[in-house]
């Protein structure tokens, strides 16, 4: 199976900016980054892990209302990566965030995850 290894998350102050990346690897990496929709999620303590950011193969965007406007996310089908650009953040984006499949923006999640990225907006 593919293995799926976050980076980019720290420390910033509200109103900061981080740029989070996720590369793919392992077998038929390649393969399946190039025909997978995949997303942004994130896990604040106590609450549930959401979908944050979608991205489909063509480049077609979704975001979830409470990102709309301050992050972005892009893919690079060459290198099997995955980044979500974050901007204005506010103390609420502080989560661990994780990268992985988002075949539709609702409905079962992935099973296996990576370690996840954490990011932490102070205030």
């Amino acid at each position: 199976q593919v293995q799926l290894v976050e980076s980019g998350g720290g420390l910033v102050q509200v109103g900061g900016s981080l740029r989070l990346s996720c590369v793919v690897s392992g077998n038929y990496s390649r393969t399946y980054f190039s025909i997978t929709a995949m997303g942004w999620y994130r896990q604040a303590p106590g609450k549930q892990r959401e979908l944050v950011a979608r991205i489909t193969v063509p480049g077609s965007t979704n975001y979830a209302d409470s990102v709309k406007g301050r992050f972005t996310i892009s893919r690079d089908d060459n290198n099997n990566a995955l980044y979500l650009q974050m901007s204005s953040l506010k103390p609420e984006d502080t989560a661990v965030y994780y990268c992985n499949s988002a075949f539709r923006w609702t409905g079962p999640r992935p099973t296996h995850w990576g370690q996840g990225t954490q990011v932490t907006v102070s205030s």
